[in-house]
């Protein structure tokens, strides 16, 4: 078949609609019509003489046909995209866009970003702080720092563990000096509760602590970590906080972790679509972010 006369348009909107599994989601993804992608595919459909989907109530389903041609397009348009991002950025050499939650931008990327610059002078880090997983393929993000209890959370992308997470409460100096003393656990429970993403955290600790979890729905209710531990730093509470987001003000010592007791609470992952074809710029930063978790284990 000669290249010129390849309906790349509604292979374009089909790929979309058969990745998605909907024909609305691909015309979000394509800034296009749901009557655009439908009419597209039925003109692929007529152009090769076979049905490549089922259109059943409220949902389409691809045939046989429609799986084989999706699984083949996927996979080139990754190739193709991969191959113009290098171009675009001159082989990707001093360019790196990374988007990262943004409560670990805030309290772990960011303070230690100057030390990959001083490794990697040339290279120059677009940090986008965004708490959803980075849409590859409509963005020029290259590396996505997540955090998940399994690397199995994102699908159509690798995951590469970087460090596991722990809970533990903090408080302020100036809050523990002016209120109940913290003997035990349970005194714990004389102070406001501050919750950091769901109201759950709380009775999973003070049920590895031994302590009876009743009544802890109260207390003001952060869906970032971050802010969680702001509001801890200021006094408004005592904050279950990841302790990686922690570690520098409990260095500084402007919070106090008053028990040791800590739970688990899954990991950071370095995401990509393949890990094992990055851009040189991505590769570094790869290496370098690993090398830094391994020598912060003791």
């Amino acid at each position: 078949m000669k290249r010129g006369r390849l309906p790349l348009t509604a292979l374009r909107s089909f790929e979309a609609a058969g990745r998605h599994g909907s024909f609305t989601r691909a015309a979000q993804e394509l800034f296009v019509s749901q009557a655009a992608i439908s009419r597209q595919v039925r003109e692929l459909e007529t152009w090769l003489g076979q049905a490549l989907f089922a259109r059943l109530h409220r949902q389409v389903v691809l045939t046989e046909q429609g799986r084989a041609l999706l699984d083949q397009l996927t996979a080139s348009f990754d190739s193709i995209d991969h191959l113009l991002e290098a171009v675009r950025a001159g082989a990707s050499e001093t360019s790196l866009s990374i988007s990262v939650e943004p409560s670990f931008a805030t309290s772990w990327l960011v303070p230690r970003l100057d030390r990959f610059r001083d490794q990697h002078p040339n290279i120059d880090v677009t940090v986008d702080p965004a708490p959803g997983l980075a849409e590859f393929r409509t963005s020029h993000v290259e590396l996505a720092i997540r955090w998940s209890q399994t690397a199995t959370s994102w699908p159509r992308v690798q995951a590469l563990f970087l460090t596991s997470i722990a809970m533990s409460p903090v408080i302020s100096p100036a809050l523990l000096a002016s209120g109940p003393a913290l003997r035990k656990p349970a005194d714990l429970r004389r102070y406001t509760l501050l919750h950091d993403d769901d109201r759950q955290g709380w009775a999973h600790w003070f049920q590895r602590a031994g302590v009876a979890s009743q009544n802890l729905e109260r207390g003001p209710l952060f869906t970032d970590t971050t802010l969680a531990m702001q509001a801890a730093l200021r006094g408004h509470g005592v904050a279950l906080i990841n302790m990686l987001a922690a570690e520098e003000s409990l260095h500084a010592g402007n919070l106090i972790k008053p028990f040791d007791i800590e739970i688990p609470s899954g990991a950071y992952w370095l995401v990509a679509p393949d890990l094992n074809n990055l851009s040189p710029a991505a590769s570094a930063f790869a290496q370098w972010i690993q090398s830094a978790f391994a020598q912060a284990t003791p």
